[in-house]
């Protein structure tokens, strides 16, 4: 650790010392993934009046700070702690005085409400968690959270000047809201566009309207913008209360500018209407179930007939189960359809990606032997370091993942790659060879951890046909293969079976390829059954039984009551 940023050997000493080396990616993965399920908005305002600052609050914050903050804000609240090039977006730097999520003007300082809420809530896909010892079991207080805020705030001068007293700059929350409805959110779509939002955050949302990493924040970084169709992305909050405050204030330190002054309060409440309209909630469906179809399967990935298939959201996250491990993935969500016949069986997966990476250089490909000081701590990638994490680069790429073999009951192989004894069969999809005109899939094998245990099957085998279309910032990629194939390494579909399957995700401007990349664990795939003739025969035959009985059985009561009178 000592050789990778000389200027913080002292830091890097504290922590060693007291033996908190091993534990600080560990940590560092924790936050980022809590981080992943939303805010909790119970921790929007104090229960209790907020204490008044005194010098003991503040040297209790600063006890509180070193232990629970300074891994990620560094001891010197700089944002330099020794996880911060672990983590993407990168740690707070306090130092500034520049706050991004605020209830004040733009480039104002924030209140100390607005600093309680962030430390009490965290901020949703970020490595910032939430601190509300009601939500979480090892948060903090409500007086620890307050007295960690005040030592916070000794970091930057800015907050001893009296002349800049953010009480004085809060933007309010109109009394009433517009109300979410098909209006407000067609005049939001309209603002929306003439606001020109768009030449940033796409006509979709999806974050594609950047077409270079040429913008960087306040603090030398480079800015990808905003995906607003993923609720958990958006940081300080996913209510419409929330993203209108965002469009008043501004994010300092970044070109999202406050629109107070150009849109009134109507047309905000629109936009963030239509913004909430945008955001995807992901089902909890665990079974993909492959619709049954007759005649031929589609071979376009926009082809309409694909609408009437269920689809399931797969969640995704780092590969942290080998070196490098990486934990900041892009694709943290793709979704998934099914359908087959009586010969094949076809794939649809779609997932967000703001750039179609179809480029890709093999000599710029990440070596594990090039991590310096190999062991737990380093076998990490840092973000924005060792791999270049910019266009044409590497490629964009998908994979779906079966067992090679269907086993009884609940065993599986390992959701990572399988192991010697359960490999797994991959279909990989790779954009520049769609790109190319070219076969893009390719049927692999699979048994262990280790990229070197992934081996490209025989020209026999390669059975899968692939093809992808990317449009608005989201790819649509089609695989298709017969249900059943000679090769016994391959994973054979039969009806009436749970099938596992699982899925891996590369974004190349993200710097991922080979093991850097996003993979799921274990669903389920069930090929619908049909259902044949004679069962709708017996039914009819069932219900016209019975409806024979019931005839007989009034007519037979109607007697018997006649004669008894």
């Amino acid at each position: 650790m000592k050789n990778i940023t000389a200027g913080r050997v002292a830091i890097t000493d504290f922590f060693e010392d007291r033996g908190f080396m091993k534990q600080v990616i560990a940590v560092a993965l924790v936050l980022m993934f809590a981080g992943l399920h939303g805010n909790s908005w119970a921790a929007d305002k104090p229960k209790n009046p907020k204490p008044a600052t005194a010098p003991q609050m503040v040297e209790k914050g600063k006890a509180i700070y070193f232990k629970r903050c300074s891994f990620c804000h560094g001891l010197l609240g700089d944002g330099n702690g020794p996880a911060a090039d672990y983590l993407d977006p990168r740690p707070r730097d306090f130092t500034l005085g520049t706050f991004k999520f605020r209830t004040t003007q733009s480039g104002e300082l924030p209140t100390d409400e607005d600093l309680f809420r962030t430390v009490s809530r965290g901020l949703s896909g970020t490595g910032m968690q939430a601190f509300d010892n009601e939500v979480i079991k090892n948060g903090l207080t409500e007086e620890e959270r307050w007295q960690v805020i005040y030592y916070i705030k000794t970091f930057a001068q800015e907050f001893a000047n009296p002349d800049l007293d953010p009480y004085k700059k809060t933007v309010a929350l109109p009394a009433k809201a517009a109300d979410y409805n098909a209006e407000t959110i067609a005049k939001g779509k309209e603002v929306f566009e003439k606001a020109k939002c768009w030449e940033c955050h796409g006509k979709s949302g999806r974050g594609n309207g950047q077409k270079s990493f040429d913008r960087k924040d306040d603090w030398g970084f480079p800015i990808r913008i905003r995906n607003v169709t993923n609720p958990w992305k958006i940081k300080a909050g996913s209510r419409v209360e929330d993203i209108f405050m965002r469009f008043s204030t501004g994010i300092n330190g970044t070109p999202m500018p406050s629109f107070k002054d150009s849109l009134n309060d109507d047309q905000r409440w629109a936009l963030a209407n239509f913004i909430k309209s945008l955001q995807h909630e992901p089902n909890d469906q665990l079974v993909l179930k492959a619709r049954r179809m007759e005649g031929n399967l589609p071979d376009d990935p926009e082809n309409p007939e694909w609408s009437k298939a269920e689809y399931i959201d797969v969640r995704l996250a780092g590969q942290v189960h080998v070196a490098p491990r990486w934990q900041n993935p892009s694709v943290e969500i793709l979704s998934a359809r099914a359908m087959y016949n009586d010969k094949e069986i076809a794939f649809l997966v779609e997932w967000d990606d703001p750039f179609k990476d179809t480029v890709h250089k093999g000599e710029m490909e990440f070596d594990p032997k090039d991590i310096m000081n190999p062991g737990a701590y380093s076998s990490y990638v840092a973000a924005n370091k060792v791999i270049p994490r910019k266009l044409e680069t590497f490629r964009d790429s998908v994979a779906i993942q079966f067992p090679a073999k269907l086993t009884e009951g609940t065993q599986k192989p390992h959701f990572m790659r399988g192991n010697s004894s359960n490999p797994v069969n991959l279909w990989i999809w790779e954009s520049d060879l769609n790109e190319l005109g070219q076969p893009s899939v390719k049927n692999s094998l699979a048994n262990g951890f280790k990229q070197s245990s992934l081996r490209v099957m025989d020209k026999e085998s390669q059975t899968v046909a692939g093809k992808g279309v990317w449009s608005e910032g989201r790819w649509k990629v089609l695989m298709k293969r017969p249900l059943s194939t000679k090769d016994s390494n391959d994973i054979q579909f039969v009806p009436g079976k749970l099938i596992p399957v699982a899925f891996n995700a590369w974004d190349g401007s993200n710097g991922e390829h080979g093991m850097i990349m996003s993979i799921s664990t274990w669903y389920f795939l069930a090929l619908e059954e049909s259902v044949p003739a004679k069962v709708y025969v017996f039914a009819l035959l069932g219900m016209m039984v019975s409806g024979l009985a019931g005839w007989w059985l009034v007519r037979r009561v109607r007697r018997d009551n006649k004669e008894a009178m």
